[in-house]
């Protein structure tokens, strides 16, 4: 399978699969990062995060973060309990199981910040099916303003993916295995990441746009 370095698209970056489509990165918060990571946790801009701030009382700012986010619950509605519509959709995995986290899918053909797409689906795999959990956005540097108003966000090291979610930490595009342990195929490469989780299809105790949940932890098993 032949691979392609890293190419710009819009203010994010793009990795070219062997089917020749433009790849998005994927992402995570440093927190919950697999052994071998290193570094300390960094959460850029990071604002407390109170109950009140969940509770969006009727000043402007609460009422502008509530729009935004009953828009993104409408955008995604259809994909909330259903992981095949949103495969549908172009939607494929980009991790498996990541600790208080959850499953990663990434639509490589969405670019920059827009509300009513969010790059990144993450999902609890529960009981009685899928779940979605968060929605997430990825960045290639800080942006200027945060997208969403006392937004906070988490990083995400470069690192090689593989078909079937697993993925290897690497600086270098040029130096991912073609197969991973697993034996699944290499798809892309992503640098260094910020990244912006909001949960907006699971309530979170730790915060609107915390990389973890506590509540998810039951689902760590995948």
């Amino acid at each position: 399978m032949k691979r392609m370095r890293i190419a710009s698209l819009g203010g994010l970056a793009a990795a070219a699969l062997t089917v020749g489509l433009p790849m998005l990165p994927a992402q995570a918060q440093p927190t919950v990062l697999p052994h071998g990571y290193g570094g300390p946790p960094q959460v850029a801009r990071q604002q407390p995060q109170t109950a009140h701030a969940m509770s969006m009382s009727a000043d402007p700012l609460s009422l502008q973060v509530a729009g935004q986010l009953a828009a993104a619950r409408a955008a995604t509605a259809k994909y909330a309990t259903n992981l095949a519509k949103a495969k549908s959709a172009g939607y494929m995995i980009i991790t498996k199981m990541m600790p208080n986290m959850g499953f990663h899918y990434l639509n490589p053909h969405i670019s920059g910040f827009n509300i009513h797409k969010p790059q990144i689906l993450v999902y609890e795999h529960t009981k009685t099916g899928w779940q979605l959990g968060a929605l997430e956005w990825v960045f290639t540097k800080m942006p200027k303003s945060p997208p969403l108003p006392n937004a906070t966000f988490g990083q995400f090291p470069a690192a090689c993916h593989y078909a079937d979610g697993t993925f290897i930490p690497d600086k270098n595009s040029s130096t991912c295995a073609k197969k991973a342990p697993s034996g699944a195929k290499f798809t892309f490469w992503h640098p260094d990441l910020i990244t912006m989780h909001v949960w907006v299809w699971y309530p979170n105790p730790a915060g609107l746009f915390s990389g973890t949940n506590p509540l998810v932890a039951p689902f760590n098993k995948g």
